[in-house]
């Protein structure tokens, strides 16, 4: 299965342009889509869940023209929203049969298997008979993910899926994505950069409607390898470090502030750093790093 995106754009009514003439090649497994609020991100999902049409552009998922021929691309795909709702006094093997019905899965028994297999995969099954009320923030959230994959799949696409979750909510879902990622294209969009580096084999960022990168997050990092320095610096001198080096993060840390900076040399009283996703991310979106693709 491939996923193939042609110069896409979208500009709103108001003038802000969302998608600036983006290309993509997305075959199976996890792809992470990361920026920051307000990049891109949403419209560009949006618009390969035919949610909402480009202005001009391509996208295609093998032979289907996924602008033209909705109804077919809809019966391949799996979509998690960042908004998502659920009936509070319904258990989950209920909403998820009904579900499977909407999909034209008329056999009960196939039914019945079906849902109890995507039960299964995303660990819900010992809570198949539970109302969804009742479920934490990330059963809601693996619930939605079984939702998404009712119907066998092609591709799913979850939008924001980890925020708000406590860490064992979140490991559990995670979990539950690279569990089905094997034989179909998962794309996660987040701006938690933990989520990409954990389980990501592929990724973009995208920041203002363009792409700055695409590739594996290790060839990101690899990039940065003897260019990352760290200090720890008091708050008043936060603005001084600003003027004089590309400074990607600065964080706190027992009331003093620990920087990473961007230099091909060491320019001073700086410590190595090994870098990690978190610094090519940053030097990303300051045009650090060089897109090879």
């Amino acid at each position: 299965m491939e996923l193939v995106i042609e110069n896409l754009s979208k500009t709103y009514p108001k003038g802000a342009q969302a998608l600036k003439n983006i290309n993509l090649n997305i075959t199976n497994g996890l792809f992470g889509l990361l920026g920051p609020n307000g990049a891109g991100k949403s419209t560009l999902i949006k618009t390969i869940a035919t949610l909402q049409k480009p202005d001009s552009g391509r996208i295609t998922i093998d032979k289907l023209n996924v602008l033209e021929e909705k109804r077919q691309v809809r019966r391949i795909l799996g979509y998690l929203p960042q908004e998502f709702r659920l009936y509070k006094n319904i258990t989950a093997f209920e909403l998820l049969e009904h579900i499977a019905i909407l999909k034209s899965v008329r056999d009960k028994e196939i039914r019945r298997s079906l849902c109890n297999r995507v039960l299964k995969q995303t660990n819900l099954f010992e809570f198949r008979n539970k109302r969804l009320g009742s479920y934490s923030a990330g059963m809601k959230q693996r619930f939605g993910v079984a939702q998404a994959m009712i119907g066998d799949p092609k591709i799913i696409i979850v939008d924001e899926p980890t925020a708000g979750l406590d860490p064992a909510e979140r490991k559990h879902f995670l979990n539950a994505l690279s569990a089905i990622s094997e034989n179909v294209i998962v794309i996660l969009s987040t701006h938690i950069i933990d989520d990409v580096e954990e389980i990501c084999t592929s990724m973009s960022v995208i920041d203002k409607g363009e792409l700055k990168y695409t590739g594996k997050p290790s060839e990101a990092t690899e990039q940065l390898r003897g260019k990352i320095w760290e200090k720890v610096i008091t708050r008043g001198e936060e603005s001084e470090f600003q003027e004089k080096y590309t400074v990607l993060s600065s964080r706190l840390t027992e009331g003093m502030v620990e920087i990473h900076i961007y230099s091909d040399h060491n320019p001073g009283t700086f410590e190595p750093v090994k870098p990690d996703l978190e610094d090519a991310y940053f030097a990303i979106l300051k045009n650090c790093i060089q897109n090879k693709n």
